[in-house]
């Protein structure tokens, strides 16, 4: 369950993968939804939005956690330049404050509008114009910065273990 010195243990492979994934479900559910004109199918898109921000919040404080009071993180491998090592370490905990951030724009976006009466209560009023409320400038924003983030950290990802063949993806799999 638990990390040693080179590789990832099950807990932390398990949130990393799970977070990957709803991460970019909401990023293609949250655009899409953004561009919808129907309502129904809005309310539909948004119905599996909210909740899996929820959960990417959840797997966001548990990691935090985690690796806090129970795990450790494996040792850095490789011989990397200082300037990458920062920079890993920047887009890491930018990616959480990004995802912090998203979660909490996204939560104010439902408390604000009343949205979530809509899109879970029943209510058989109309969705409102989400841009009439301030946390929807950051949460648009921070979608195209985690757009960002996750390219700058797939693509090290890509790098390490095709080009600098360390076995970065051995690392963070499920061994």
């Amino acid at each position: 369950m638990k990390s040693t010195s080179t590789t990832y243990g099950t807990v932390a492979v398990s949130i990393h993968w799970l977070s990957a994934i709803l991460i970019i479900a909401l990023l293609i559910s949250g655009f899409r939804a953004a561009t919808l004109d129907a309502e129904t199918l809005k309310v539909s898109v948004l119905a599996i939005h909210a909740p899996m921000g929820i959960a990417v919040l959840l797997l966001t404080l548990f990691r935090i956690l985690w690796w806090g009071l129970v795990d450790r993180k494996p040792a850095k491998h490789g011989n990397s330049p200082i300037w990458q090592v920062r920079t890993a370490i920047l887009v890491h905990v930018l990616l959480y404050i990004v995802t912090l951030g998203m979660v909490a724009s996204g939560i104010g976006m439902m408390a604000l509008s009343g949205a979530g009466k809509v899109i879970f209560g029943g209510s058989s009023s109309s969705l409102p114009d989400f841009w009439d409320f301030k946390p929807r400038v950051p949460h648009g924003i921070g979608a195209r910065v985690l757009l960002l983030l996750l390219a700058l950290h797939v693509g090290a990802a890509l790098y390490h273990q095709f080009i600098k063949k360390d076995g970065s993806f051995r690392r963070i799999w499920f061994n």
